[in-house]
């Protein structure tokens, strides 16, 4: 038997019926014959047929009870039945479409109609099956899309950290006073958040950052250092006034800077934080800060944050200038700048969480 041929099943009751039938399809199709309901499914059990022939009226189970079994199994529910019988109104025709029939024709059939209706609810059957199948390649497509789409997403934004980190390390190295103090405070700056998050302060503000992408662009909070002599950078002694001054430029450098990528690309709300907390993290909350002498809520909740974690960090680590503070006394001046130097709400969240930076400071010390 040719296996590329669509293959029939005639049930009828009725010999002579089903003799007809064959005779007038096997030609074009592989054509089952079952004189029963129960014989139908005797031979769905070695058999899926691409289309059924079901007469209506048969003794022991008639077509109507037979195509509700079919519809019942997951196994046969999409075969398409066409019902042949002898009843002609239009409720019968009605009770068969309900049932899940595909098509009703009466007999006795036109052998060039009944040919004609089987060819097109086969054609129907098989654009569904490959409409069915298209779906199941497609979502199989968007579903390595997305995977392929994170994966470069995922690579993106690891190369994005990396550029990040390097062009935060090439300022850090640059002044050797700082050491880790780029990743030190990125770990500072995210346990301070958190313990803002814990109070459910700021939480207007905070809710809407991607944390992840902020503490990446904290890195770059003194990129302008670059600029900066290394006369300056590395004095081993306090500025001078004018030199003060020219070290106070690097947050105008740093902001020019980003400025600039920022205006070569197309997405960058990563660089937006960056610009944000570069430019007001010198700020203070008294208006005595620069560049632009902001006060109180006028500095950014990003830059308040990272005035924090910066000043906290210089005064517990070694600079040319002075030796490193312990922590006691560290606490002691970050107390005595709340409501000058520092956002008062934000101090308080410093103590709640200062056995925390006390670890994370011997952390990284352990690290370096």
């Amino acid at each position: 038997m040719d296996v590329s041929r669509k293959k029939i099943f005639l049930v009828d009751d009725i010999v002579a019926n089903l003799d007809q039938g064959r005779n007038m399809l096997k030609s074009t199709y592989s054509t089952y014959p079952a004189q029963s309901a129960e014989k139908l499914f005797e031979l769905l059990e070695n058999v899926t047929p691409d289309l059924i022939l079901l007469d209506i009226n048969m003794p022991v189970m008639n077509g109507y009870e037979a195509i509700k079994k079919l519809k019942a199994d997951n196994r046969y529910a999409d075969i398409p039945v066409i019902f042949l019988t002898a009843k002609a109104d239009d409720e019968s025709e009605l009770e068969g479409f309900d049932l899940g029939a595909v098509d009703y024709v009466s007999k006795p059939f036109s052998a060039p109609l009944l040919a004609k209706r089987i060819e097109t609810h086969l054609l129907i059957s098989q654009q569904k099956k490959d409409l069915l199948d298209n779906q199941v390649m497609l979502q199989d497509y968007a579903n390595n899309l997305a995977d392929l789409v994170q994966e470069k997403t995922e690579e993106v934004l690891e190369l994005q950290n990396a550029v990040l980190a390097a062009v935060a390390d090439l300022a850090e190295f640059r002044d050797k006073s700082t050491g880790e103090h780029i990743n030190r405070t990125k770990h500072f700056f995210r346990r301070l958040l958190n313990q803002l998050i814990d109070d459910n302060v700021y939480t207007d503000e905070v809710s809407v950052w991607d944390v992840d992408l902020l503490l990446q662009s904290a890195q770059l909070h003194d990129v302008g250092k670059i600029a900066i002599s290394d006369l300056i950078l590395n004095k081993p002694g306090i500025l001078t006034k004018e030199e003060f001054e020219i070290m106070k430029t690097h947050v105008a450098l740093g902001v020019d800077v980003i400025e600039r990528v920022i205006k070569n690309t197309r997405k960058h709300a990563f660089l937006d934080q960056a610009l944000v907390i570069t430019e007001t993290h010198h700020e203070k909350w008294d208006g005595t800060g620069y560049p632009k002498g902001l006060k109180g809520y006028d500095i950014p909740l990003q830059g308040r944050l990272m005035a924090i974690v910066d000043v906290y960090d210089a005064l517990i680590s070694d600079r040319p200038y002075k030796k490193a503070f312990p922590h006691d006394v560290a606490k002691k001046i970050m107390l005595e700048s709340s409501g000058t130097h520092f956002d008062p709400v934000l101090v308080e969240a410093f103590v709640r969480a200062e056995n925390e930076f006390v670890n994370l400071a011997q952390e990284q010390a352990s690290i370096a």
